[in-house]
């Protein structure tokens, strides 16, 4: 009797190449950074098992649809202008190419949920992912995406989520903060429906409760130009404000600037913070947390593509990130 031979799954091309599985998924799909000796060793192991990027991700594009729809909520249009977004679409359209599924990107207005179930509504969507989840947003995906989307922010019980430690990022800093002697912190806070800032916010607010210190907060929405307006806000509220921490890097270039347009020295008289380490941040010495957008977007790709069993939650870790501003 001949039994049929099941075939070859990334793990296995993995194992026959002595790699990670993230590496042998990075060789397949043709991005990201590997060195050329683990190139070879991938190529020829899935040469030698005959593998084929994964069935399903196949079956996806043929019968379902055409492109991969990458949902942002958001306030404005200009939520889609933010760097984040477009390394998350960027990304994400790197993950699709091996299979031959574009990538499309649509607003939903935070007032107008109901706009995805238009968007999603056309059969040429294969899948979605969705970016600034909110759960009006996840109680509208159509059942037949079910299993077939993705969420970075929060999730639900059929929709899987990868998110970054917003808190524990925010926790390091403050930490950080304190240990180099500041008392009177205060924060540029990010859209208080998004769930990610508010967890950077409860971070605050807790340590600095544990410390017996109040809290001094101004309400921001990730822009360097908002952050600008708070660098003011702030001073004009609590004069002896020694630092500040921005909800994002953007906030906290937009807070430098203004500062120091006002003559006030930064780390000399007030110390700076952001939050996602961009390519800037290093430029500007920032002190920060990191933020791995290409991971986490890579991931919630390959959890729509792949189709396999996933943990509901998927959280990244965010790390200090020490320069001269704090």
């Amino acid at each position: 009797m001949t039994t049929a031979r099941r075939p070859a799954t990334l793990d296995d091309v993995a194992r026959a190449a002595g790699v990670s599985r993230s590496t042998a998924s990075r060789v397949i799909a043709g991005n990201g950074f590997t060195s050329p000796v683990a190139r070879d060793r991938v190529r020829t192991a899935a040469d030698r098992l005959g593998y084929v990027p994964n069935a399903a991700a196949r079956a996806l594009v043929r019968g379902a649809g055409v492109r991969l729809l990458v949902a942002v909520a958001g306030a404005t249009p200009s939520v889609l202008d933010d760097s984040y977004i477009n390394q998350v679409v960027s990304t994400s359209a790197q993950v699709c190419a091996p299979y031959g599924l574009g990538v499309t990107v649509e607003w939903v207005p935070l007032d107008e949920p109901g706009r995805l179930t238009r968007l999603a509504d056309d059969r040429g969507v294969a899948g979605l992912l969705l970016v600034n989840t909110t759960d009006a947003m996840l109680g509208l995906v159509p059942r037949r995406l079910r299993g077939r989307t993705a969420s970075i922010g929060i999730g639900s019980a059929s929709v899987p989520s990868v998110d970054i430690d917003n808190g524990g990022g925010t926790a390091a800093i403050v930490r950080h903060l304190y240990a180099t002697g500041h008392r009177r912190i205060a924060m540029v806070t990010g859209p208080p429906w998004l769930t990610c800032a508010t967890r950077s916010v409860e971070a605050y607010r807790g340590l600095l409760r544990q410390a017996g210190l109040p809290a001094r907060e101004v309400v921001g929405d990730f822009s360097a130009a908002r952050g600008r307006a708070a660098a003011r806000e702030v001073l004009r509220r609590w004069p002896d404000t020694d630092a500040i921490v921005g909800i994002s890097d953007a906030t906290a270039l937009g807070v430098i600037g203004q500062l120091r347009a006002d003559g006030v020295q930064v780390p000399g008289d007030v110390a700076v913070t952001g939050f996602d380490d961009i390519p800037l941040a290093s430029v500007t010495a920032l002190t920060t947390a990191s933020h791995p957008v290409r991971r986490i977007a890579t991931a919630a790709a390959t959890m729509v593509l792949e189709q396999r069993p996933v943990p509901p939650l998927t959280v990244f870790p965010s790390a200090l990130v020490l320069r001269e501003s704090a």
